[in-house]
């Protein structure tokens, strides 16, 4: 049976989104989208470690016996972080003290974690490739797109740069941790309306 490379690229995208669909990965996605950039820098360092994880895990899935595959899994993916952590540390030191507290836990983000055991492991490994790649921009998509809307209410900014005008009071609750959640609610409940909406026009 020939795989769809673009159905398995586009699925973590939209049908299968961690964020707005799943619902994985909160933890970093709660921590980090105070800004456009934080939440953008997080979801690249996210597609880096999906990618190369699921492009591993797929290659070396017949050599690793099952009773051990779990274990196997995290050692492949806490390595690819240790590598992402310190290119991180190298080349974008003030990115990394943002982020730093949050890029060792992509070893136990249940995206990156999850996709190994239900797809990488089951699927060769242009498939899985690309399934990290579209999981990750998914997740991408979701964060950066947090980060601003919480970044624009809660600062006026938008990648640092100003947006709103100088009269602006800015919403500071939307930089704080209860932002994350108002900020998720609102935006699940009008992707839900737009699907409600969708499936009666249909």
């Amino acid at each position: 049976m020939k795989t769809n490379y673009g159905k398995v690229l586009l699925s973590g995208i939209f049908k299968e989104n961690p964020i707005f669909v799943l619902f994985l990965g909160l933890c970093p996605t709660l921590g980090v989208t105070s800004s456009a950039m934080n939440g953008l820098a997080m979801g690249l360092a996210v597609v880096a470690v999906l990618a190369c994880s699921n492009f591993l895990i797929s290659a070396f899935k017949n050599f690793i016996p099952s009773q051990v595959r779990i274990p196997a899994y995290i050692m492949i993916i806490a390595s690819l972080v240790t590598i992402v952590q310190m290119v991180m540390e190298a080349y974008t030191p003030d990115l990394y003290k943002v982020l730093g507290l949050f890029i060792p836990l992509i070893v136990v983000n249940c995206i990156v974690l999850g996709r190994a055991e239900s797809f990488a492991s089951k699927n060769g490994m242009i498939a899985s490739l690309l399934d990290g790649i579209g999981s990750g921009l998914g997740f991408t998509l979701s964060l950066t797109v947090l980060g601003i809307v919480r970044e624009a209410l809660g600062n006026g900014t938008i990648f640092g740069a100003r947006v709103a005008p100088a009269a602006y009071n800015p919403a500071l609750i939307f930089i704080l941790a209860p932002g994350a959640f108002i900020t998720i609610a609102f935006m699940k409940a009008f992707l839900n309306y737009l699907q409600l909406k969708k499936s009666r026009e249909g």
